[in-house]
């Protein structure tokens, strides 16, 4: 009963975030700085009539969820080896957080001069935008093991890479999936400013050449088709890692 009404209760609000969105645009503000949803989806159709639409989101989640899953690669053997030794923690530890604190953004440029304005440079950017999270949030998870769990398992006759593969792995899959369900959320912001500044096709691409034309019911558009993106494929991961958990959890108790 509860899921129902929680469900229900979302449904209504963003449909009484449209209405009041198609009254502003029709009452307060004029409707060529903030089109009415209608205008929007009119908009949307037009440009999916076309194929850019399709195409554009076709680019821009092939270019997230490669550079997303590149970051993770990269980032959970690092991060499970710097949560498993202290020496490697004091010797990464530094650059980690220095280099978590600078934004990808900033980037941009520096990635196009280095990899090109093809694919490599965006993908490449997403990837540096989302390893750092996993790689943070998988050496915490390695971090909150109880050393009494570790300290028991090598009593019990476990070698170290018994312990690694067999006690501390297991352990940090739910901090790696919440890592990665974080990291999924940066990897749209910065797809964004990577296909601004040099790209020819993407969501980011069009938002941006929108402005020649003035469309800004086609920027609004792309912004609210990148929202919805974001928000199916979190929930899709939501649900993915929900269901892997809740078996994991389950099989694991049973030990």
């Amino acid at each position: 009963m509860g899921r129902h009404l929680n469900l229900s209760l979302s449904i209504l609000s963003v449909i009484g975030f449209v209405a009041l969105w198609q009254l502003v645009s029709m009452t307060v503000i004029d409707a060529f700085f903030l089109p009415p949803p209608s205008t929007v989806l009119a908009g949307a159709a037009e440009l999916a009539a076309e194929g850019t639409l399709l195409e554009a989101v076709l680019v821009s989640m092939m270019r997230i969820l490669g550079g997303w899953l590149l970051g993770s690669a990269i980032a959970i053997p690092i991060g499970l080896f710097v949560g498993s030794s202290p020496i490697a923690r004091s010797i990464v530890d530094p650059f980690i957080h220095f280099f978590r604190f600078v934004p990808a953004i900033a980037l941009v440029t520096l990635f196009i001069v280095w990899f090109g304005v093809g694919e490599t440079s965006k993908i490449l950017l997403i990837a540096y935008a989302t390893a750092f999270i996993v790689m943070v949030n998988t050496a915490s998870g390695v971090g909150a093991i109880p050393q009494e769990k570790l300290d028991a398992a090598r009593c019990l006759g476990a070698n170290e890479r018994q312990v690694f593969t067999q006690i501390v792995v297991p352990a940090s899959i739910p901090a790696i999936y919440i890592g990665m369900r974080l990291a999924l959320a940066s990897s749209f912001l910065v797809i964004v400013a990577a296909e601004m500044l040099a790209a020819e096709s993407g969501l980011g691409y069009l938002i941006w050449t929108s402005r020649l034309y003035f469309r800004i019911d086609w920027m609004f558009s792309a912004i609210v088709l990148l929202g919805l993106l974001g928000f199916l494929t979190d929930r899709a991961w939501k649900a993915l890692g929900q269901g892997a958990l809740k078996r994991y959890l389950r099989d694991a108790a049973k030990y």
